[in-house]
């Protein structure tokens, strides 16, 4: 009787930290376990939300780079957020696209040159409408702690690859470092070597991904070597839109039979972007089969479902809301319900 009393007791205990489950594991945590084995969970398609999330039926509702979007895309059930990271003028990493301040906030000229106090004072402004909201520029260590067991986040490095040691110590002192995604883009044998050194600087305990872009690297054999050097547990690939091809027939050289047998060798997710760039509509990082095509033209199958037909397993999408509504109605959504599969021995970012 002690004994269930002292169950009873836990369960209870554990079901009012936020951001637990009853089993005990945090929601990051049951993501993470997701993120780290592909191989089991090729069937659950995993929801990555571009800049936080800030779109909704191709109507921005919240600022890029914004808490507000981050809590909304935890709240929709996405399981990760991409965010940008820069550093002010005296030296702190702060969550911001841009090099300049003009599109996303009340204050005009380049980051680098305002202190972080000087940030604090700009507002962000939620693009289209122009409406400025009361949230200011946040920091990265902001940005991390409000994410904590929550969510993955997906740090864009807008900075050198150097800088990612620092990312990675600001993580490391919230005791997060493991509920973090860093990547970079590798085209070359040079390129993958300094991207070593930065993660050898930056010690163990968080997820690397590779991003590769068919602009550049043309034969997956090439992701075979950077599964060798890095042993990530994703890999995000970028189908450049050809100007001459409405919508894209095959998904571009990356998007292969061969790079589905290597993910699966090496146990890790492809992670498609179906988001498009700014200033350049029609889904560019898509082939044209991106969330335009998804939402606007009302066309989600040959959107989100081509890429899935394709291997992907992970989708950063600007449209996170619609893309998880689509996937669930479609099979492709396993729900967190506090059981997990059997796993094998978590993976972080190793340099071999």
């Amino acid at each position: 009787m002690r004994t269930l009393w002292l169950s009873l007791l836990l369960c209870a205990t554990l079901a009012a930290v936020p951001g637990r489950s009853l089993a005990g594991e945090t929601r990051a945590a049951q993501i993470l376990e997701r993120f780290e084995h592909a191989n089991q969970w090729r069937d659950h398609v995993m929801v990555a939300a571009h800049r936080a999330g800030s779109m909704q039926a191709g109507k921005t509702l919240y600022a890029e780079n914004s808490l507000a979007a981050v809590e909304a895309s935890i709240a929709m059930g996405a399981e990760i957020v991409e965010v940008d990271v820069r550093r002010s003028k005296d030296g702190v990493f702060v969550i911001m696209h841009d090099s300049w301040l003009d599109r996303t906030t009340t204050c005009k000229g380049e980051v680098v040159k305002y202190t972080l106090a000087e940030l604090k004072k700009c507002r962000l402004v939620i693009e289209g409408t122009g409406a400025v909201t009361n949230e200011p520029v946040s920091t990265l260590h902001e940005m991390l702690r409000a994410t904590k067991d929550r969510i993955l986040i997906n740090l864009d490095n807008k900075l050198e690859v150097s800088d990612l040691p620092g990312m990675i110590a600001v993580a490391r002192d919230l005791g997060m470092a493991d509920q973090v995604i860093v990547k970079e883009n590798l085209w070359n044998r040079q390129r993958i070597d300094a991207a070593r050194a930065a993660l050898v600087q930056a010690g163990g305990g968080f997820q690397f991904m590779p991003i590769l872009a068919d602009d550049a690297v043309h034969d997956a054999a090439f992701a075979g070597e950077v599964d060798k050097a890095f042993v990530p547990r994703a890999i995000e690939l970028i189908n450049w839109r050809n100007g001459a091809e409405t919508l894209t027939a095959t998904g571009g050289p990356l998007f292969s039979n061969r790079m589905r047998a290597e993910a699966v060798r090496g146990d890790w997710h492809l992670w498609a972007d179906t988001y498009a760039i700014v200033n350049k509509p029609g889904g560019f990082l898509a082939g044209g089969r991106g969330d335009e095509l998804a939402v606007a033209a009302s066309l989600p199958r040959e959107a989100w479902g081509f890429w899935i037909d394709r291997g992907a397993t992970i989708i950063q999408t600007d449209e996170p809301k619609a893309a998880i509504e689509w996937l669930a109605a479609n099979g492709y959504r396993v729900p967190y319900n506090g059981a997990t599969r059997p796993a094998e021995p978590a993976h972080t970012a190793s340099i071999n």
